[in-house]
């Protein structure tokens, strides 16, 4: 028998500390609660400005200058160690945010960049885009230096510059497929990610890179050039949509930079 009666003159049953009221909730912490759409978009969109790789690039420049690297040699000419320097530093860089940002949202990386399609079956599927991305590009380039010639602001193109060895030809290979074709094709692939989740779709989000892409070759290539990169940027976005695997964007993107190389060499 318990020594406390049931219930006491006003009809309350006493509080007993050794047996606690069982019918309340514990209390519940902040992880309980998920975040709310505005929440989720704000991330969102810090993510998207990360990995723009305007804040990465500026990072990594400012460090390189701090230790004496300078972007151009003797002659106003691109020093092919910066370049490559900077180019492989952001892709780890910008590679390393990217999957740090999709394993703390709880994410696959895999999911995002593969998909359900095989590898071997995607790169396949790459191989002709490579033409289709050359065929693109002539079909913008050219209307646009017989109609409108003083957009081609700059000649030659700067690149040009660091083919002066077959070393550097090598170097740059390297260089436009590692931080051209997998990085910006893998960046291209988590920002549009991020749009259909909580941005607007992916609609929305092809047309926004594709204007900062084709931005980001304004200064260095030229407004011409800039267009067709953004259009280009473009095709390749719509390709990931598609096939939910940006594969075979890799592909066509680092085929059709390796063509360009060949193509500065024939015209040295």
């Amino acid at each position: 028998m318990s020594d406390h009666p049931p219930f006491d003159n006003n009809g309350h049953q006493p509080f007993d500390p050794d047996d606690p009221p069982r019918d309340l909730d514990p209390p519940r912490s902040d992880r309980d609660y998920p975040p709310s759409l505005l929440n989720q978009r704000i991330v969102a969109v810090l993510e998207v400005l990360i990995c723009s790789d305007y804040p990465t690039q500026i990072a990594l420049g400012g460090t390189l200058y701090a230790f004496g690297f300078r972007p151009f040699a003797a002659r106003d000419a691109l020093s092919v160690s910066y370049v490559v320097a900077i180019s492989l530093a952001d892709t780890v860089l910008l590679v390393g945010l990217i999957l740090l940002f999709l394993v703390v949202h709880g994410e696959r990386p895999r999911d995002v960049f593969i998909g359900p399609r095989s590898v071997a079956g995607e790169a396949a599927y790459g191989l002709p885009l490579i033409l289709a991305a050359i065929g693109i590009a002539i079909a913008v380039l050219l209307p646009i230096r017989s109609a409108a010639p003083y957009l081609h602001t700059v000649e030659p193109n700067p690149m040009q510059s660091l083919l002066r060895s077959p070393r550097d030809a090598w170097l740059f290979a390297v260089v436009v497929v590692v931080a051209g074709g997998v990085r910006e094709e893998l960046q291209r692939a988590f920002l549009l990610h991020r749009f259909e989740q909580y941005l607007g779709g992916g609609r929305v989000g092809v047309l926004l890179t594709s204007v900062a892409f084709g931005a980001a070759h304004w200064v260095v290539q030229g407004v011409d050039a800039a267009i067709a990169t953004g259009v280009l940027g473009a095709f390749w976005g719509v390709v990931y949509l598609r096939r939910r695997s940006a594969v075979a964007p890799i592909v066509s993107h680092s085929g059709f930079d390796l063509i360009q190389i060949v193509q500065f060499l024939m015209v040295r």
